[in-house]
This record gives C-alpha cells, sequence and structure tokens, in this order.
C-alpha cells in the first residue's frame, strides 16, 4: 500500500478524533501502515494479523511493541467490540474464506474481512479499508445489506486503478471506505446499498453517482 493511501487514511481517523485505544489491521504484511502511525496516535495499542510467516516476522521484528499474529484472520480469536479502530488493505480475490461464524453468507475474502472486522470493533467504532470496487459495484446487494444493517457509510473514495501498479505491481480498481458501527441495527437501507448509473451510461455505486467529486480518475470501458 503507498504511503500516500496509508497517510490519507489516517488523516480522516485523526480527523475523526482518533488518538487512543486499540487498533487492528487484519492483513499487515510487513507492517507499512503500522510504520506510518502519526504522531497524535502514539497511544493506540496496534494488532496486526498476517497469513504469510515470512512478512508477518518481519512486521514481528520491526514493530516489536504491536501485538502481531502469524496466522489467517480467520483463526484469530479477538472477543467482539475490542477494537475502536480497523485500518488496512485487505486480501482481495474471487475466493472465500472458510469461517463457521460467517459461512452461510458466502463472501469473498475482501468482504469477509469487513464483516469480521465489523463485529470486531465497538459501536461507534471505524472500519478504515483498502478493498476491491467489488464490494461497492457488484450486483448483487446482499453484502452491502449486511454491512448496512451494521454500520453507515461515512464516506468512500475510488481510487484509479493504477493507484498500486508501483508498490505491487495491480492494476484493479480500489475503493477506500470508512465504515461506523451503529449501535443498533439500522431500519431503513440507504442508497449505497444499491447500484446506479452515471451520466455516461456506467453502472457504479449510487455513492459514487450521486457523489462524482469522490472518484479520482474518470470510467472508461477496457476489455
Amino acid at each position: 500500500t503507498s504511503p500516500t493511501v496509508i497517510k490519507a487514511m489516517y488523516g480522516a481517523l485523526e480527523q475523526m478524533g482518533l488518538s487512543s485505544g486499540n487498533m487492528l489491521e487484519p492483513s499487515c504484511g510487513v507492517g507499512n501502515f503500522m510504520g506510518l502511525l502519526p504522531e497524535s496516535m502514539s497511544d493506540m495499542r496496534m494488532y496486526g494479523v498476517e497469513l504469510d510467516s515470512v512478512s508477518g516476522r518481519i512486521a514481528r521484528q520491526l514493530y516489536q511493541k504491536n501485538n502481531i499474529a502469524v496466522q489467517g484472520f480467520e483463526t484469530t480469536s479477538f472477543p467482539d467490540s475490542f477494537f475502536d479502530a480497523v485500518i488496512g488493505n485487505v486480501p482481495f480475490g474471487q475466493y472465500k474464506v472458510a469461517d463457521s461464524r460467517y459461512d452461510r453468507h458466502n463472501f469473498l475474502i475482501h468482504d469477509y474481512f469487513i464483516a469480521r472486522s465489523l463485529d470486531l470493533v465497538r459501536p461507534g467504532g471505524v472500519v478504515a479499508v483498502v478493498t476491491s470496487s467489488g464490494t461497492m459495484d457488484k450486483q448483487s446487494d446482499a453484502m452491502r445489506q449486511y454491512v448496512a444493517a451494521r454500520a453507515d457509510l461515512l464516506g468512500a473514495i475510488r481510487l484509479p486503478k493504477n493507484t498500486f501498479q508501483r508498490n505491487a505491481g495491480t492494476s484493479v480498481v480500489t475503493d477506500i471506505l470508512f465504515f461506523q458501527k451503529r449501535e443498533s441495527a439500522a431500519i431503513e437501507q440507504p442508497d449505497w446499498v444499491s447500484v446506479g448509473e452515471t451520466p455516461e451510461g456506467y453502472h457504479v455505486n449510487n455513492y459514487f453517482v450521486q457523489h462524482p467529486e469522490m472518484v479520482l480518475g474518470t470510467f472508461s470501458d477496457e476489455n
């Protein structure tokens, strides 16, 4: 994850008043987010999870004060409502994670990470993640309904597909999403649960239809 993206995400959390408490990075790699934790958040207790043993051990060496588990996110045993914030770049792909608590929802891996993160933050806590644009744009709104019942979308930023080209060699459209966990279940379904159409005819999440200023780039068709 590029430092530009990481610093911007922390900047948003700073504006929300986050300065202390427990923060989780559920797929921390070698710890890029940990290394760029702003001075204003130096009192945060950082927790990380990393499946890859080499990356996880590197993170442990670099950030010895942090609590880093080298295992799969689905095998961790954090209690619900333990964290004040979750931040990170979740793994994304067209595959699923086996976790009996969530299996019936059939979440793809990126959606699973978001759903589990929401359970792990306390009411009022914030989940700030980079995820595939599929989370917001896919035709099925089941996952978005699941999240909307439990959290409010504070905002979203669509990144151009070359954002991670230099750091990860991937060319993929991603979103930064900020969710705040609700005290109680939502009754009404917000607009962002559904996909809409831009004036140019592209089918994207209603949030981006209504907030074109949050799209860093232009929509185009490519095969």
